[in-house]
């Protein structure tokens, strides 16, 4: 088990831990009940921590921020000797806790998707985790939502008697998510992207092997290049500028430089 602390990776702090530690740490405050932020991010989540101050104060207050791309994995090694073998990919992640749920007999909640790919993805994780409790299921609106609304879905789910809820709608608005109702809902809040998709069948997962090297980004973007141009295009090569930087000593990696969000803005 690794779990050497939080350390910059472009002002973003990132936990240097490896699957048995995050999950050991998420299913700890599953089973008492505790409120907990849990998000994995790539090279897009941390870059939304560097352009945008607020997200920025967000992701740095989050109780444990996963490495999920490889090139996040690579810098916490490169930048702070991290030895980590590999990275905590939000699917693959998602398959342990569902796992850890059934041996440890906790449920779980979903928030996010549609109601079809709910109940698609429901008969899935059946399949593949016998016994495996689901305790509610929520599609996102996929618009912002009132206060009222806000109240209304953290009564929901804290009322589900579920353990830990998956939240997949997308980075950065599950960060925001599961940073605005952290303390609304007494259950580990686990942000973990496209992984409903995945496990759905929905939508396609890379080949291991550009997994393993780093390439998922190249796969999505000849999957979906109109929607994912700008964003790999463009953050990509300033991800990797940023970090030549840091790791000459000229770009410091602050970690202290969010701002507060002036409101707050859920996206559900």
């Amino acid at each position: 088990m690794i779990d050497s602390g939080k350390h910059s990776v472009i002002g973003v702090n990132v936990d240097a831990v490896d699957y048995e530690a995050a999950v050991a740490k998420i299913m700890h405050a599953a089973i008492g009940r505790q409120s907990m932020s849990v998000t994995a991010l790539a090279v897009h989540g941390v870059m939304t921590g560097y352009l945008d101050r607020e997200q920025n104060y967000r992701l740095n207050r989050f109780d444990l921020v996963c490495p999920d791309g490889q090139p996040v994995r690579w810098a916490l090694n490169l930048l702070h000797g991290c030895g980590l073998s590999d990275r905590v990919y939000g699917p693959e992640l998602t398959l342990r806790l569902c796992q850890a749920c059934v041996e440890q007999q906790q449920s779980i909640f979903l928030f996010g998707g549609t109601d079809e790919m709910n109940a698609v993805l429901i008969d899935k994780l059946a399949e593949k985790f016998p016994g495996l409790k689901v305790a509610g299921a929520r599609a996102s609106r996929f618009r912002t939502l009132s206060s009222e609304e806000c109240s209304e879905l953290a009564d929901e789910i804290n009322a589900s008697g579920a353990s830990l809820c998956f939240v997949g709608i997308g980075c950065p608005r599950q960060e925001t998510f599961a940073f605005e109702m952290r303390d609304r809902i007494s259950m580990p809040l686990i942000a973990v992207g496209a992984a409903f998709a995945f496990h759905a069948n929905l939508l396609p997962q890379a080949p291991s092997w550009m997994q393993r090297a780093g390439l998922e980004w190249l796969f999505r973007l000849v999957k979906e290049p109109t929607r994912l141009w700008r964003r790999y295009l463009y953050l990509n090569p300033l991800y990797l500028s940023l970090l030549a930087l840091q790791r000459l000593g000229i770009f410091k990696g602050r970690t202290d430089d969010g701002i507060p969000p002036q409101q707050e803005v859920l996206f559900g």
